[in-house]
């Protein structure tokens, strides 16, 4: 009998990674897992989508995985963190419990969301992680199957905690991280549009060359990658869910006004010409 683990782990976790983000996670990107991230140190500002958080050590982020985010971090301090990545429809058949809860309701009502945990919590979840990472190291049958157990405990243990966190005033952002937020927010509305400098100054009120500052220093990227990365990740999105989509099309629809840059500005993201990637590239349904 094949048992998950003799093939890619529907359930994965990279359990206190102190290493420096991976060469492919070190800009914007998504995925199709949902994850579960937990920070035990270091300096890190997380974008995701269109909002910013300042992460402090002990917060747990529940992602559905297909916003782009991204972990700006502070390379002089010591970065750990702990993340789980899950196909969402393995879990949903993990098991039946008896008093019936949605453990993957978070995941939907709330998408993204960040758990401040206080100091009980932390020693507990931390001891579920070390617990987790412990059980899917043996690979046998018994073991695996505690390891889903633990892993179901950790999710009815973020089901419980969100229905508080929904009534939490979020930790403020300083005045600069506040204006950050604006220009992530204004791309997320308007980045099927031309933007440009001139614009946002015009748009938030502020110096567009303190704008391209601020927005380098919070995020450690510029203004126009971000906006060229959001773009392309919806590009690929049009790809898969709407097949039969022309590169021109798509090209204008993302925001893009000339087709050779939107193919140069895909291929250094992607790794392949848009052309390439609509013919290989899974197709996907549109949700109902």
């Amino acid at each position: 009998m094949l048992f998950p683990y003799d093939n890619p782990m529907p359930i994965r976790i990279g359990y206190k990674y102190s290493l420096p983000v991976h060469s492919s996670y070190a800009t914007y990107h998504s995925h199709p897992q949902c994850e579960i991230y937990y920070f035990h140190g270091g300096s890190c500002t997380f974008v995701i989508g269109d909002r910013l958080y300042v992460m402090t050590p002990g917060d747990l982020i529940i992602m559905d995985g297909m916003t782009l985010h991204f972990p700006k971090i502070d390379p002089a301090v010591a970065y750990t963190r702990t993340t789980i990545h899950f196909d969402r429809s393995y879990v949903e058949g993990l098991l039946t419990l008896p008093a019936p809860i949605d453990l993957l309701g978070p995941f939907d009502r709330l998408r993204n969301h960040v758990i401040n945990l206080n100091e009980a919590e932390r020693d507990e979840v931390e001891a579920m992680l070390q617990r987790l990472h412990e059980l899917g190291a043996v690979k046998a049958p018994v073991s695996y199957n505690r390891f889903c157990l633990h892993f179901a405990d950790l999710l009815l243990f973020i089901y419980e905690r969100c229905e508080r966190s929904l009534a939490e005033p979020r930790k403020p952002l300083s005045e600069k991280e506040k204006n950050v937020q604006k220009i992530i927010s204004y791309i997320e509305a308007h980045y099927e549009q031309d933007i440009h400098l001139d614009g946002l100054e015009s748009e938030l009120h502020l110096d567009k060359h303190y704008l391209s500052r601020i927005f380098k220093e919070v995020t450690g990227v510029t203004i126009f990658t971000h906006l060229y990365t959001r773009r392309i990740n919806q590009a690929q999105l049009l790809f898969m869910i709407e097949p039969n989509e022309t590169v021109t099309n798509v090209c204008y629809r993302v925001g893009f006004k000339h087709l050779p840059h939107f193919s140069r500005i895909f291929k250094k993201y992607v790794g392949l010409t848009p052309e390439s990637f609509r013919k290989t590239r899974p197709k996907v349904g549109k949700e109902s």
